[in-house]
């Protein structure tokens, strides 16, 4: 236990995990108080367990705390428990029980709390993505589409960028393939390639999908600002925003994909600030393996990347899920906090899963595959970078009660918490400006009236040319009677008759008819 306490003891600042147990899962040793620096924060780290072991009350303790330390914080609140940040605990019972046997200081306390939602499902601000921002490869992710599928489908980002068609939301998207499959688009792609007709009818039956599954919403304008998530009270506490994910728990790989997003955007609006005394934002990424599970090539390379470099603009990013091996190895070499909570071993897949996360802490004098199926709810496996950057040793932990309400808030502190927003004014209201689908729309609307025009002249000359060639015909060519009136045979005719005519007349006349 001494290694413990030495291991733990920093002079720089950190926040309070708890108080290591002793080996045999007995007595807390008050002294022995697990901590882990602020400095160390941006160098990323796992919470992990079974289900119902604690991990979500975790999140909360270091949310508090971080928040407490002037740290703004991001947690994606995937059941609506964590609400209760913004209510103070009542404390006694348990929680006394708890912080005694710890003999830690504690006090029930709120917290600044900004409630967020994914394009209009839940409370909050609508937090939405242009699906430019969003990019093929993350985009292929939501929609699960092969090699080959994201190869076509980065090929149609980047016709609508060379022709300046502004891809904000879904049905921009829908529109240019629809448009590149068409006889028109065809000759518009021969200079970069065709894209075949297969590939697009796959890529527009899962856009739509995505469409009537929600993502009409997710997608379009005004864009999230990430600088949002940045915020301090005037009192110097972290703003703690949690983006309500209740009412799209059915779209998993939406939400984390959309999360993935949300970092990929601080990685490219921070500056580089190196290694700052404590970060300036603390991202938890809440079921991890959701992000990972049939990921393509290029996708995890984006976010491995993210992970690799995020720390130099101060970002701390934590994983949540159940064990370690649902992060991939080179993301998980870069997590250097671990708080593992228990594990079972039921199946022989669980005892794999338990060797494999025994291998990932230092050595430590701790069975640990005894001491991870043992820990009790609230109890965690720690080990963390010191504030001179080596693992700090393995220590059995009872985690502190956090300060405020465990579970959601009473529904008039969540509606307080919004109409209190400074957000809203911002980002309430959905935008729908000018983009490909109307351009194309102009267009092809274009089009049609110019082909229009084109056939009423068309119809217009040849009625003409039709009504010359008729008078043409009429001047050249007379009429039957006219022909008639003007032959020899009828002019003879007429003379004769005259003839005839006349002596009649005369014959009446001189009385010379004869009787």
């Amino acid at each position: 236990m001494d290694l413990v306490r030495e291991g733990y003891t920093f002079t720089d600042p950190s926040i309070v995990l708890g108080g290591a147990v002793g080996a045999d899962g007995g007595e807390v040793v008050s002294d022995a108080v697990v901590r882990l620096p602020l400095a160390s924060m941006n160098r990323h780290g796992l919470v992990a367990g079974a289900t119902g072991t604690g991990k979500t009350v975790t999140l909360q303790v270091l949310a508090e705390q971080l928040s407490d330390a002037g740290v703004p914080v991001f947690l994606a609140d995937i059941k609506g428990d964590l609400t209760g940040l913004a209510t103070p605990a009542e404390g006694g019972g348990k929680i006394e029980e708890r912080m005694a046997e710890l003999d830690q200081e504690w006090a029930g306390a709120a917290y600044p709390v900004e409630l967020l939602n994914l394009g209009g499902h839940g409370v909050g601000n609508p937090v939405r993505a242009t699906i430019t921002a969003f990019g093929p490869t993350m985009l292929s992710k939501v929609l699960q589409l092969n090699k080959t599928q994201e190869s076509s489908l980065g090929l149609i980002f980047y016709w609508a960028d060379q022709r300046g068609l502004a891809l904000l939301d879904l049905k921009d998207l829908i529109a240019v393939t629809q448009h590149l499959i068409s006889e028109e688009g065809k000759e518009d792609l021969k200079g970069l390639g065709g894209l075949a007709s297969s590939t697009a009818g796959v890529i527009l039956r899962e856009l739509i999908a995505l469409s009537a599954a929600g993502g009409d919403v997710f997608f379009g304008e005004p864009e999230f600002e990430t600088a949002d998530l940045l915020r301090t009270t005037a009192e110097g506490k972290g703003v703690v925003s949690l983006l309500e994910l209740p009412g799209v728990q059915d779209k998993p790989v939406l939400f984390s994909t959309f999360l993935m997003w949300l970092l990929a955007e601080l990685f490219q609006d921070l500056p580089e600030v190196g290694n700052p005394d404590k970060p300036k934002l603390v991202f938890f990424f809440d079921e991890a393996h959701l992000l990972f599970d049939d990921a393509s090539d290029a996708f995890l390379d984006a976010v491995e990347q993210a992970v690799r470099l995020i720390r130099s603009k101060g970002v701390g990013v934590f994983f949540v899920t159940q064990t370690p091996k649902d992060v991939p190895d080179s993301v998980l070499a870069q997590l250097g906090n671990r708080v593992q909570h228990a594990l079972r071993a039921h199946t022989p897949n669980d005892a794999k899963a338990l060797r494999a996360t025994v291998s990932t802490f230092p050595t430590s004098d701790y069975d640990l595959e005894e001491v991870l199926t043992s820990l009790r709810t609230g109890e965690a496996v720690v080990t963390v970078l010191s504030d001179k950057g080596a693992p700090t040793p393995v220590a059995r932990t009872m985690l502190r009660a956090p300060q405020a309400r465990i579970g959601p808030s009473e529904e008039s502190v969540v509606r307080t918490a919004v109409a209190g927003s400074a957000l809203s004014s911002k980002y309430a209201e959905a935008l729908d400006r000018e983009s490909a689908h109307e351009m194309l729309a102009a267009r092809m609307e274009a089009a049609t009236a110019e082909a229009a025009q084109a056939e009423a002249a068309q119809a217009a000359a040849e009625e003409a040319k039709t009504k010359e060639s008729s008078r043409a015909r009429t001047r050249e060519d007379p009429g039957m009677v006219e022909q008639v009136v003007s032959s020899t045979a009828f002019r003879s005719m007429l003379r004769s008759a005259g003839t005839v005519i006349g002596r009649e007349i005369s014959r009446s006349i001189f009385g010379t008819r004869r009787r």
